[in-house]
């Protein structure tokens, strides 16, 4: 499937536009699952001021959509209608001062973590258990092994759907477990995370406990990460096995046998199998114990 090409149009609109614009650009290949028909438009910003020209002279009525690392993210078999928007080198940068660290948002968490431990920063050992960008922990308040992005984050920037740079206080995100409420049509575009002194040699050894913790307990498959979030009082992967879930299988998506909260591809799976198994899963668990789950990752597109 292919969308009606409006990338001409569009750079008709901006004679100043730097990043990439693409038509029908295929979106598979930047998401975890391997999975997922094309973007309509796919454009990626030079930096900061080119996202900030781009998203004001786009015409309102084209929807925006944002994606990352692609780690918890299912894009539909019929691709994106709109524009995709994915930051690349412009804001892939770190700096490290009195142990606070400014990273851009399409930094990996795990870089960002690395770059901290180097410089005896301590506290965002954590970053390098969650499998995405910056700019995925902020909009998802990221969290694992003991740590949250709201623990962390001074202040957040970004640009508005009307090219406007905003900022936002830890206070102003309104954290809340595996979400914020800045409005959607933010796109992240900075963080400056708070760290304490450390030992450098305490930090990696701390990451590598992380590291060896998930191998040890997740599939390295391709996957979307965590799907449900956890139910107040309750574990996810442990409705899901009480369920019989575990290693249920539809078309080419499975949910993995190593840890139940996980969906896999097994290598010919589409968006449809991955979402339909997902959502299988919801109504047994339903079924069973009468919790209702909460998917974790995001879906986007149409389908075929």
């Amino acid at each position: 499937m292919s969308f009606p090409d409006i990338v001409p149009d569009l750079k008709a609109k901006m004679p100043e536009l730097r990043g990439r614009l693409l038509a029908n650009q295929s979106l598979g290949e930047f998401t975890w699952f391997r999975v997922g028909g094309p973007a309509q438009a796919f454009f990626m910003p030079e930096d900061e001021n080119d996202l900030a020209y781009f998203l004001r002279n786009l015409p309102s009525e084209i929807p925006v959509t944002v994606i990352g690392a692609g780690s918890n993210l299912i894009v539909r078999d019929g691709g994106v209608p709109g524009v995709v928007v994915r930051l690349g080198r412009g804001f892939n940068d770190v700096k490290i001062e009195d142990h606070r660290v400014t990273a851009g948002t399409a930094m990996l968490d795990v870089m960002v973590a690395r770059a901290a431990q180097a410089a005896g920063v301590a506290g965002l050992a954590f970053l390098s258990g969650i499998p995405g960008t910056i700019g995925g922990a902020l909009r998802m308040n990221g969290g694992a092994y003991g740590g949250e992005t709201k623990d962390i984050l001074i202040d957040a920037r970004g640009v508005d759907r009307q090219g406007n740079v905003r900022n936002f206080s830890n206070g102003e995100m309104g954290f809340s477990y595996r979400q914020c409420s800045v409005p959607d049509d933010v796109i992240f575009t900075a963080a400056t995370l708070r760290g304490r002194a450390g030992a450098t040699e305490e930090i990696a050894a701390e990451m590598v406990e992380i590291k060896k913790k998930r191998e040890a307990s997740q599939p390295r498959n391709r996957t979307g990460g965590s799907t449900f979030k956890n139910p107040p009082g309750h574990s996810a992967w442990k409705l899901v096995d009480d369920a019989g879930c575990r290693g249920l299988t539809i078309g080419g998506a499975q949910v993995s046998e190593l840890h139940s909260n996980f969906l896999i591809n097994l290598g010919g799976a589409s968006a449809a199998d991955i979402e339909t198994l997902g959502e299988t899963v919801r109504q047994r668990v339903k079924a069973h114990s009468g919790v209702e789950l909460e998917g974790e990752i995001k879906r986007v597109g149409v389908g075929r």
